[in-house]
């Protein structure tokens, strides 16, 4: 789970002009355009887009930008000198200014359609059409595919200004919700959890744009003032931004007939996906039918894989549809995200998100989206009844997948050799009762400790001593099955590397973005800096500060215990 140590050899990306040379274009060189594209990009007001991959638009730069961070760690594995966050040329195209680029860079970027589903059900009314073809991305450009040290990375500009999926919005991120995801993506990443990265964040010294947002001490559900904030731009990387509902859009539009090319651009973004997204994995020389079989195999393997991991760590997606659900299988769109504090199967934090994207639900959010995934890529495969029979074995085998990662998760965070279904019971309801703190008690717990008191720093509430007693019996019964052979000190070891001393805390992030609105960001970079060690002891300072309880003023706090997607 902890990342291993990787020896990064010195950055040879130390200029602009070799940065651009890096470019390769494989989704707009190989997919189709829209045919009612504009060949500039000058495509930013909303219409409908009825056919092709992806639509080529500019972003529209910042006015007087402003260096916020970037994540060194990133660029070394990148191969880019940290100097680059700083150049002129450099800042001017991640600030969404592409005027400044150079050959083989195009002076263009790429936003793409794609459908919603949500458990299942497909919806279209979120686009202003009611059709589906005006729903993708609204605000978020890629500018830049290209090969770092032999792998595909694609970068993306969140906030860029609008594109034909805009549905009428301004395009625009401001900084507090451009600062959470720069965060969120490098601590997931630090977490050893699949996930998009962070390059950098900029911000606009002087454009400002209105949202709702919560006034000081406010304990209402809904944002109750509306609220100026800087624009911000942040670059977010990923091998690919291809989801499950891209799929599903070019699935829609073949099964209706759309258009006269319908059926051959969904085989094309699904032939694409294999390429980006699995083509170390998936052997080439196999028949088309037999790649999307090993496709819907390593999906299953990855997605619910990344779904125990969020379970493992707290992690809470908040808005699971399947437009939100990468088709590589990896976290993506930190929008209405949380971290489980107070224990609470039912944890959802975000106001317009529902029980059913609940922390514990997340394993069924993600089998309706694998759902959808397995309908979009059926049609390809409907003149092929035994390949047609293998998929549908894959499809049903998933709840059964993702019950086997679930239990090898729970294991490890235990030390368990094996799941142990009654001892994970009676640790969920006593955590329940106790109102624990999840990360605190689990990283206690891998201490390993005879008597309850040094799990009593995880309780939000003062326990009985008849659930005391409950305690200390599961405690003991606990001990027997995981110390065996004088191994403690081993099992604690591993513990500690599933178990994270230091999580994400709402309510230490709201400084942070604070500060930085008014131009201070010390507090954003030592955040950075503990949540890029989160299985690490650090300093006692650091200690006192990031693993504690949540202030009692701050339950039911609007913008921290619970926040709109305003962003």
């Amino acid at each position: 789970m902890i990342n291993e140590a990787k020896s990064i050899a010195k950055p040879d990306i130390t200029t602009f002009e070799k940065f651009v040379k890096l470019a390769d274009y494989s989704l707009m060189d190989t997919l189709r355009a829209d045919p009612d594209s504009t060949r500039d990009g000058n495509d930013h007001h909303p219409r409908q887009v009825f056919s092709g991959h992806f639509v080529p638009v500019t972003p529209t730069p910042l006015e007087a930008p402003e260096y916020v961070f970037h994540s060194s760690s990133f660029f070394a594995e990148l191969g880019l000198s940290d100097d680059l966050a700083l150049d002129k040329s450099f800042q001017q195209v991640f600030s969404g200014d592409l005027s400044a680029v150079l050959d083989p860079m195009r002076s263009f970027g790429w936003a793409t359609g794609y459908a919603l589903s949500i458990y299942g059900t497909e919806y279209t009314h979120q686009c202003p059409f009611r059709t589906g073809n005006g729903y993708g991305d609204g605000r978020a450009i890629s500018i830049f595919e290209g090969l770092f040290n032999g792998k595909r990375w694609e970068m993306q500009l969140k906030g860029g200004g609008p594109t034909p999926y805009c549905r009428g919005a301004d395009g625009r991120a401001v900084l507090r919700s451009s600062v959470r995801e720069f965060l969120a993506q490098e601590y997931m990443h630090a977490l050893g959890v699949p996930t998009s990265r962070s390059l950098t964040l900029y911000v606009s010294q002087t454009e400002t744009v209105s949202r709702p947002w919560y006034s000081q001490n406010s304990k209402s559900f809904d944002p109750d003032i509306l609220v100026d904030n800087p624009v911000a731009i942040s670059t977010r990387v990923a091998p690919s931004f291809l989801r499950v509902g891209q799929l599903e859009l070019f699935a829609r539009r073949a099964r209706s007939n759309a258009h006269p090319k319908a059926f051959e651009e969904l085989r094309m973004i699904v032939a694409h996906l294999i390429e980006r997204e699995y083509l170390s994995e998936i052997d080439q020389s196999l028949h088309f039918a037999d790649q999307i079989v090993e496709l819907a195999k390593i999906l299953s393997e990855r997605l619910t894989s990344l779904i125990a991991n969020w379970l493992r760590v707290g992690y809470c997606q908040g808005n699971f549809n399947s437009d939100n659900c990468s088709a590589g299988g990896y976290t993506l769109d930190y929008g209405p995200f949380g971290f489980c504090e107070i224990f609470d199967t039912e944890f959802q934090p975000w106001t317009g998100g529902g029980g059913h994207f609940a922390f514990f639900n997340q394993p069924l959010a993600a089998e309706a989206n694998y759902q959808m995934f397995w309908a979009a890529v059926r049609p390809l495969l409907a003149e092929d009844a035994d390949v047609l029979e293998r998929l549908d074995n894959v499809r049903q085998g998933f709840a059964e997948t993702m019950q086997q990662q679930l239990q090898t998760m729970w294991a490890a965070k235990l030390g368990l050799a094996e799941f142990n279904s009654q001892l994970f019971n009676q640790l969920i309801k006593l955590m329940s009762q106790s109102e624990v703190d999840y990360t605190i008690l689990f990283r206690e717990l891998s201490n390993i400790p005879d008597d309850i008191l040094a799990l009593k720093k995880s309780f939000y509430v003062n326990t009985s001593t008849q659930l005391d007693e409950k305690w200390q019996n599961w405690l003991t019964a606990w001990r027997k099955l995981v110390i065996q052979d004088d191994n403690q000190e081993e099992v604690s070891k591993k513990m500690k590397q599933v178990n994270p001393k230091f999580t994400w805390r709402e309510w230490l992030i709201v400084p942070a973005y604070e500060q930085a609105q008014q131009g201070d960001y010390s507090l954003v970079k030592e955040l950075q800096e503990v949540l890029n060690h989160p299985y690490e002891e650090q300093s006692q300072a650091i200690e006192e500060k990031y693993y504690r309880l949540k202030p009692k003023a701050l339950f039911n706090a609007g913008g921290i215990s619970h926040y709109s997607c305003s962003s």
